[in-house]
């Protein structure tokens, strides 16, 4: 057999969770399981995650078609107003299925109404570690020889939607970063564990109480530790000579160690989920990132790691729609400026054209300029100790008397 037909028949039948053991981490030799579910006790799993889903779900979602090579704005179907039903708007079903797309990578719903143009009116998210795709023969509604195995039921590739991402040639399933993220989550939740065994005194013993004087037979010693369990445990007092010491063992060397492996395995998470770490509160050991602005940073971050992410969810959200309408996600929220920057940039626009004073009085949601708006700014433009270059058009505008 291929290597191609070994890599396909490898997902057959397969959950997230069951890829997950096969190329990951299966919790053997007191490792800790991971799954898409207890990925998320790691905070900087969830840290990454929320941020992402966050974002790209309350993005304005915008359908568009070209007039005359025109982008023209044109009604939203129902399906990407409420694609859950009335329960379920746009923002939430965003959110849970980017949620899928990046833990699992993939997102899987039941297609539970049509439009009648054939096109689904309404998706039904479903729990993304029930679903798997199972080996069928080729037919008409299973041109690719397999159908969809989803809570214990089948169903045809007609009756469900699949949106995936982080894909590789000849595999019908997006691969999971937290499959490939499973060994260094794992150390994380292993770290986790054992660290509540030992501060829980059940790891190793919690302290260490010493006989300076003399050498405790195994029965006193028993009998010592039991007195002294009675009489400490419920914050009682215990009295004794000056011939017994007590040591902790190092808990607070263990403590450092337990905190430093957790940041290692922040940082790492943060790679592997495409999120930079300084946005999740990680340590950045490399020393401070610094950027000229908060809108500089928020560019970067669109550009490198937010913006394939959106035009995948485009693209897909696009087969939704009749053609040749297209969806577009708004993008401008993540790049608000404070207001200096805001007002110089569409200075710079209407200067050169490429803006109206109404479309920019628009955008700050005003009212175009009235006829007494314009003749006071006629009046008193351009300001004192300003000067019109020639040729603008505008010499002919003469400021009031100062």
């Amino acid at each position: 057999m291929s290597l191609y037909g070994r890599q396909r028949r490898a997902f057959f039948g397969m959950t997230p969770e069951d890829y997950i053991r096969r190329v990951g981490w299966n919790g053997h030799n007191g490792r800790a399981a991971v799954t898409t579910d207890t990925a998320m006790r790691h905070s900087a799993v969830w840290a990454c995650l929320r941020l992402r889903a966050n974002l790209i779900s309350t993005m304005p979602v915008d359908v568009y078609r070209k007039v005359l090579g025109f982008q023209v704005e044109v009604p939203a179907p129902p399906v990407l107003v409420n694609p859950g039903g009335k329960r379920v708007k746009i923002k939430e079903w965003l959110y849970s299925s980017q949620i899928d797309l990046d833990r699992a990578g993939n997102a899987v719903g039941l297609i539970t109404e049509k439009t009648p143009l054939g096109l689904p009116g309404r998706i039904d998210l479903q729990p993304i570690g029930e679903c798997a795709i199972v080996p069928t023969t080729v037919s008409t509604r299973a041109p690719d020889g397999w159908w969809w195995r989803i809570c214990g039921k089948h169903y045809y590739p007609d009756e469900v939607w699949h949106e995936k991402q982080y894909t590789i040639a000849g595999l019908p399933l997006g691969l999971s970063p937290i499959a490939y993220a499973a060994w260094t989550i794992g150390e994380y939740l292993s770290i986790q564990d054992f660290a509540l065994d030992w501060f829980g005194n059940s790891g190793v013993p919690a302290m260490h109480l010493k006989n300076t004087a003399k050498t405790i037979k195994s029965a006193d010693a028993q009998d010592i530790k039991d007195r002294f369990k009675a009489s400490v445990q419920h914050g009682g007092t215990f009295v004794s000579g000056s011939d017994w010491e007590l040591n902790l063992l190092q808990s607070e060397n263990m403590s450092i160690t337990w905190l430093d492996a957790k940041q290692y395995g922040v940082a790492d998470v943060a790679r592997f989920l495409d999120c930079p770490g300084d946005l999740i509160d990680a340590v950045v050991k490399t020393g401070h990132i610094t950027y000229a602005s908060v809108t500089q940073r928020n560019l970067q971050f669109l550009i490198m790691h937010l913006g394939p992410a959106v035009i995948r969810r485009e693209d897909a959200l696009s087969d939704l729609t009749s053609k040749p309408r297209y969806v577009k996600l708004k993008t401008d929220a993540l790049l608000r400026m404070d207001p200096k920057a805001r007002a110089e940039t569409l200075k710079l626009q209407i200067d050169s054209r490429t803006l109206t004073p109404d479309e920019a009085r628009l955008l700050d949601d005003r009212e175009p300029l009235t006829q007494d708006q314009i003749d006071q700014f006629l009046t008193f433009w351009p300001p004192r100790g300003s000067t019109v270059e020639a040729g603008s058009g505008l010499e002919s505008v003469q400021s009031a008397p100062q």
